[in-house]
């Protein structure tokens, strides 16, 4: 193996990395938000058109320590503060659960906590590592968002596939008792531990699925296909991608072991999808990474349904 492919393969990191603040001594949410700077308040006012005229039926939201305007909401919306939104996960700490990083995404629109699970789990020879994002909204996009995050923790891949048997995402309640603490966090770790048994199926499942070299490359042409009548950048750049997610599922160190089977081929494209320099990285590439590693990778979900459709 080229030095240059080796090396491609040691430098992979979570893909939180670089986003937020480190805030895993803190020994409560509140002192979290204080030291990833998110200790602010949203305030809502009336909407005005330039000439003065109130707009009915919507207010702004703003951040009371700039004024930024954080979105334009239905005056049926209710603010929810970073405090109270991440409160209930103090609850968790006495599970054993710890505070790894937070921050805010697109200028304060979002806020989000990540913590890792406690329990580590050993699936297909793999140690995988739970960590759970909890993320508020205040541009009215979402309520309270929780998603699991399962990290292969030798190279940093995602294996947070969208199974048919457990909710990988759920959205607590946005009430006025903005958590029934404890019911909400013990609710949590049920729904944590359902998905990551879950995946610990899917994955095994994934192993026996065998793929000839073959089938894999087809897949992978199905991303990029290269073909003769494209316009010539759009070959160039489609086959330097294809040749990068070969050299994921093929050369990858961290692979070395894995059988040729439908578990390889998604964790190469979790690899891909996670790792992979894209043609143009745009200003927001990373924070855009992260959303897709909350909401859903579409790239390692359509790799995984790949798989199970030839099974």
């Amino acid at each position: 193996m080229a030095a240059n492919v080796e090396s491609m393969f040691y430098v992979r990191q979570k893909p939180w990395h670089g986003l937020g603040t480190m805030v895993s001594e803190a020994p409560t949410s509140s002192d979290a938000l204080i030291h990833a700077g998110l200790d602010w308040l949203v305030e809502q006012k009336d909407v005005y058109t330039e000439d003065g005229a109130l707009i009915p039926g919507y207010k702004v939201n703003l951040r009371n320590i700039d004024s930024a305007t954080l979105g334009i909401v239905s005056d049926r919306y209710k603010v929810v503060q970073n405090e109270d939104a991440f409160q209930f996960t103090d609850d968790l700490l006495g599970e054993g659960v710890t505070y790894e990083t937070a921050g805010s995404l697109q200028g304060g629109k979002k806020v989000w906590m990540l913590a890792k699970l406690p329990h580590r789990y050993i699936i297909a020879g793999d140690e995988i590592t739970p960590y759970m994002v909890v993320m508020n909204s205040h541009d009215g996009s979402s309520g309270i968002k929780v998603a699991m995050t399962p990290i292969r923790v030798v190279c940093s891949n995602t294996l947070n596939l969208a199974l048919n048997n457990a909710k990988r995402i759920w959205t607590t309640k946005h009430t006025e008792n903005v958590m029934s603490r404890v019911h909400e966090a013990r609710e949590t770790l049920l729904l944590a531990e359902t998905y990551m048994g879950e995946l610990g199926k899917g994955i095994d499942a994934l192993s026996k699925i065998k793929l000839s070299d073959k089938k894999v490359i087809e897949f992978m042409q199905e991303f990029f296909p290269v073909d003769l009548d494209m316009p010539d950048a759009q070959r160039k750049n489609n086959l330097r991608l294809l040749t990068d997610m070969k050299r994921r599922y093929f050369d990858a160190p961290d692979l070395s072991h894995v059988e040729k089977n439908g578990y390889r081929f998604v964790n190469a494209i979790s690899d891909f999808a996670t790792h992979a320099d894209p043609i143009r990285k745009t200003k927001n590439y990373n924070e855009n990474l992260f959303l897709r590693t909350i909401e859903g990778n579409p790239m390692i979900d359509r790799a995984y349904k790949m798989v199970l459709a030839v099974a």
